[in-house]
């Protein structure tokens, strides 16, 4: 790092990747300070530099090294891959220790605790931000944890008879579902539901899990802060959502009557197709960790769906634009909606951005927030 890049990363303060040590921790909490890192999204400790930013320095320079690379060899798991430097400034010298994302995430120092990085400091890593750890690493898929409290008798059999005998042609007697269900992580070992099975079976998803639906709104202006109008919980299961909120959107968007050959067909603004591609992809790759519903919301001038939770690892928007990534954060739902029919999934994002522009020469909107992705459909000006 050159010394002006220092002074300026010095100058801008503490922040989500830049943390300062007056002098080197001790190893309990120079273990904390590279694990918070390694979890969340890598950084730098800048150890010769308080709080305020003034540069003290560091004196054993050789010894800070060693301790450095002891403790993030032998006092985090796993074993974390740091790169130190060593830069001068003002006959002061700072040891800056990179600290990169962690490949084998999540990271959890010898005491057996896991820490994250949040704004400008370190702190305990809650269930949730773990399970999300754990879920973008691969190592767990949520649809396919447990539904605590929820038992076998919540699923509606009647509908997942239909299910195998509609979609995968098969005649199932009663006491055949329990291997059907566990082979398609619908259930576990003991026969309790996943979150997959309550919300694409069950009877009642919403009593176990009440925020595991759609909002739909429509707003009679361009601003959130405005109160909507008109609103709907869709709940239920799964397809029915995907239903639902189809029928929402058609009472608000604009129809336009064309005669082909002898029939009338009516047209929306927005296509069909491209909304429901858009539900469908938000349903079958959200962030279920995320205790919080998906949101539509009609606006005069868009239509915004808003799916809870950032993109998975190594997906960008950009790839998605190309159809250029495939990464299954909730394998069981996708499967599932993929053996019904509702989609080829895959390359949804790509069709859709097409769909709208053949159909009104405009652009979709794709844009990503802090625990939350909105797909934004522009609407034809009136």
């Amino acid at each position: 790092m050159e010394e002006f890049e220092l002074l300026e990363r010095i100058s801008a303060g503490e922040g989500f990747h830049t943390d300062f040590k007056k002098e080197l921790p001790n190893n309990i909490e120079l273990a904390k300070d590279i694990v918070c890192f390694a979890n969340t999204d890598g950084g730098q400790l800048f150890i010769g530099v308080d709080d305020s930013g003034e540069i003290g320095g560091i004196d054993d320079v050789e010894g800070c090294m060693r301790k450095v690379d002891d403790v993030a060899c032998s006092r985090c798991r796993p074993y974390i891959t740091i790169v130190q430097e060593i830069v001068k400034i003002e006959d002061k010298i700072i040891l800056i220790v990179h600290i990169p994302k962690g490949k084998q995430r999540p990271d959890h120092s010898s005491s057996g605790q896991f820490y994250i990085r949040s704004t400008n400091r370190c702190r305990q890593a809650s269930r949730e931000e773990l399970l999300r750890i754990f879920q973008a690493s691969e190592s767990i898929y949520f649809d396919e944890t447990t539904v605590s409290n929820a038992n076998w008798n919540d699923l509606d059999f009647d509908y997942f008879e239909e299910f195998l005998h509609k979609y995968l042609h098969l005649k199932a007697e009663k006491d055949e579902f329990q291997n059907y269900l566990r082979n398609l992580h619908l259930v576990n070992g003991d026969n309790q539901p996943t979150m997959a099975g309550l919300l694409l079976f069950g009877k009642k998803p919403q009593h176990y899990i009440p925020n595991m639906r759609i909002i739909c709104a429509f707003v009679k202006g361009t601003d959130l802060a405005i109160p909507p109008t008109d609103r709907k919980d869709v709940t239920g299961r799964i397809p029915e959502w995907i239903e639902d909120a189809q029928k929402f959107l058609r009472l608000y968007l604009l129809e336009e009557h064309k005669i082909k050959g002898f029939e009338n067909e009516i047209e929306f603004e927005i296509p069909g197709v491209a909304l429901r591609e858009a539900i469908v992809n938000g349903i079958a790759h959200r962030d279920y960790t995320i205790d919080a519903p998906i949101r539509i919301i009609v606006y005069l001038d868009r239509v915004e769906i808003r799916i809870p939770g950032k993109l998975p690892d190594t997906v960008t928007i950009e790839s998605m634009k190309i159809s250029g990534c495939h990464v299954l954060r909730n394998p069981t739902i996708y499967n599932v909606l993929l053996k019904m029919g509702v989609t080829d999934l895959g390359a949804g994002v790509r069709r859709m951005i097409q769909l709208v522009r053949d159909h009104s020469d405009q652009e979709v909107t794709l844009k990503e927030l802090e625990n939350e992705f909105i797909v934004s459909f522009p609407r034809k000006k009136t």
